[in-house]
């Protein structure tokens, strides 16, 4: 595997980048392992340009493998960007019908989005059972598979603070909102006595609600799912949920990782 080795006999390290709507984050995969994280919010991309992001990421590698869902545009830029900073060429994952033990539920699999794809390859890799995966982020993205790796299917919805925005932008009187740390436990805080912290607090419990009625459902249906949750607003959700998920920040990342390593 070109991926794996370089002409000098010694491992060959990838860039990794998941590049989401709000945020771009990657990682180096050098012997096996995911080192050297970071992240960049779009904003501060979109204030300052790319070359922001070459400041960042490491130009010493051999492959860079993209998980992109911000648009075939800046697909475009970034490639040409990176690519220079890095020397190599700039390769973008595809989602499939099948591949890496996973088989793709969709009618039109190469319309669902490549970081849902990527995710569950890598939440497959860990777990090689029954589980959902949340990817909880501007939109929170739930995903089941079965204990053979076939995609039950899945559910998109807003995600917390896209919820409280769109209540401030929809409506004259509920003010913009700022996100705030989770409530882990559910108690009659949970009944706000504020505008703004009944927005958050319904934002946060809609999606909470969303996923613990999926983790329910599998399990009303004889699957004993494992759930692994990924994405910016995991830790706002994470002490919440019905079950104890798997708590897996850079799964689109190791969904990468597992890509090539097996390509």
């Amino acid at each position: 595997c070109r991926h794996c080795w370089s002409s000098e006999g010694g491992r060959m390290k990838a860039l990794l980048m998941d590049v989401g709507n709000s945020r771009i984050k990657w990682g180096v995969l050098d012997d096996g392992e995911i080192k050297r994280t970071g992240h960049i919010s779009q904003e501060r991309i979109r204030e300052k340009g790319l070359q922001v992001l070459t400041t960042k990421i490491p130009g010493r590698v051999d492959d860079v493998f993209v998980s992109n869902v911000a648009g075939t545009t800046f697909a475009t830029r970034l490639s040409g960007v990176v690519g220079v900073h890095c020397d190599c060429d700039v390769r973008f994952a595809r989602t499939q019908r099948r591949g890496w033990g996973v088989t793709n539920g969709y009618t039109q699999p190469r319309r669902m989005g490549v970081d849902r794809w990527v995710a569950m390859i890598g939440a497959w890799a860990e777990v090689r059972a029954a589980c959902m995966v949340v990817d909880a982020g501007t939109a929170v993205t739930i995903d089941a598979l079965d204990d053979e790796g076939m995609h039950l299917g899945g559910q998109i919805i807003p995600g917390v603070a896209t919820m409280a925005n769109s209540l401030s932008s929809a409506t004259s009187d509920i003010p913009t909102v700022r996100p705030a740390p989770g409530r882990g436990v559910a108690d009659l805080g949970m009944f706000a006595r504020n505008t703004a912290a009944a927005v958050r607090e319904g934002a946060q419990n809609a999606v909470v609600g969303a996923v613990d009625r999926a983790i329910r459902t599998l399990q009303s249906n004889a699957y004993q799912p494992a759930v692994v949750l990924t994405g910016g607003d995991a830790s706002r959700i994470l002490n919440a949920l019905c079950e104890t998920p798997l708590h897996r920040p850079h799964l689109v990342l190791r969904g990468l990782a597992r890509m090539l390593d097996t390509a």
